[in-house]
């Protein structure tokens, strides 16, 4: 085409639709994608600062999925908690049936002075049949405290009970007045241990055989099926620990969560599991007719489960504060992904009232530019009528 030769007004009217056509295409394409840099032709500086930006909000938005998953895991060991600690509970109120049920030994086992003794519950001391420097010792009963009692000028028949406490034994003056000790409630299932009664100070009682203690058929059989119920409840635990996952993850049976919450890698929370089956939590199960016969296993059964229930609270009181830091940093990860996005359409996104009016422009100088362009030629068509 370098063969055609414009005028001077000809071709500046062309240059200038030329301009006008090319800012059109611009602004037609900045309202059509409603960005102002689309490449980094538009804007080099803004176009890579905001494409900075925008990945780093996409690699943050990928973390959100593995930190949403975290908070599934706690929520999953919080609520396995909730149930163990329930579990535990219950078997805390089937030990406390046995401390409930009658008596596992009927008669308990007892030993008794083969005469009445002279004193009083006042005072046992009564000068002739205990006297001041006698000494009554009996052997360990029950996993109690080995009694050695050295009779005073007075020792009245609380003072006794008082130390024949710590040995899980009693004493009581019969309708005979005969000095009987009796094993009590939490040593039901014990024999009173071996009674040695020295007259260093001239005393004259003697104690006959110990008697062991007789099993009540009824009672044993209550709390055999207590034993039952307490195993069944311990059972559960276990099961209940194991099945409190998510996606694969078990806080509250040995596995640890690692959770990442930025980009790099370099902020992150390790969160170490536990085992709290029936095992871990210091609980195992019981045997029917060796456990529960009396009260002092109950009360041992007692002290396992308080001491679980103990642990179980500081777990819970772990998970609840991992559990939080966890969720305020979904919801950092969430505010700062809207802020980098933010950023980057600040830099890229057209004023779309501006480009509007700039197409409108536009529009009216391609049209003034067509005119003139028409006005232009004129000249060349007024020759052309002289050559017709």
């Amino acid at each position: 085409m370098s063969g055609i030769v414009l005028s001077a007004s000809v071709r500046q009217n062309l240059l200038s639709l030329q301009s006008t056509a090319e800012l059109l295409s611009t602004t037609q394409s900045r309202l059509a994608t409603g960005n102002k840099v689309n490449s980094a032709l538009d804007n080099p500086t803004n176009f890579f600062t905001a494409q900075g930006l925008n990945n780093r909000a996409s690699d943050i938005n990928n973390l959100l999925d593995s930190i949403g998953n975290g908070v599934q895991v706690l929520q999953a060991a919080n609520t396995g908690i909730t149930s163990l600690q329930k579990l535990v509970d219950t078997a805390k109120s089937i030990a406390n049936q046995v401390l409930q049920a009658p008596t596992g030994y009927s008669p308990k086992s007892t030993v008794s002075s083969t005469a009445a003794v002279l004193g009083t519950a006042a005072n046992l001391v009564d000068g002739a049949s205990i006297k001041t420097g006698d000494v009554l010792a009996i052997a360990a009963t029950g996993g109690g405290t080995a009694t050695n009692i050295t009779f005073g000028a007075s020792e009245s028949l609380d003072q006794l009970n008082v130390t024949l406490a710590a040995n899980n034994l009693t004493a009581s003056l019969d309708s005979s007045n005969k000095l009987v000790i009796t094993t009590t409630n939490d040593a039901a299932s014990s024999t009173v241990g071996a009674v040695t009664f020295t007259n260093t100070g001239g005393g004259t009682v003697t104690f006959g055989a110990v008697a062991a203690p007789v099993k009540d058929t009824a009672s044993q059989d209550v709390r055999k099926s207590l034993v039952k119920q307490y195993n069944d409840i311990i059972t559960q635990i276990s099961t209940t620990a194991q099945d409190s996952s998510f996606n694969g993850i078990n806080l509250l049976f040995g596995d640890n969560l690692k959770l990442t919450f930025d980009e790099t890698g370099k902020s992150t929370l390790n969160i170490t599991g536990v085992t709290f089956d029936a095992a871990g939590l210091g609980l195992g199960q019981l045997t029917a007719g060796t456990d529960f016969l009396d009260n002092s296993s109950a009360n041992k059964a007692l002290a396992l489960l308080g001491s679980a229930s103990t642990v179980l609270r500081t777990e819970a009181s772990a998970l609840g504060s991992n559990l939080s830091v966890v969720q305020i940093r979904q919801d950092f990860n969430k505010n700062l992904i809207s802020v980098l996005q933010t950023g980057s359409t600040n830099l890229t996104l057209a004023d779309a009232n501006e480009e509007a009016a700039n197409s409108q422009a536009l529009s009216t100088r391609q049209s003034i530019a067509v005119s003139a362009l028409a006005l232009a030629n004129q000249s060349q068509q007024s020759v052309l009528q002289l050559l017709r």
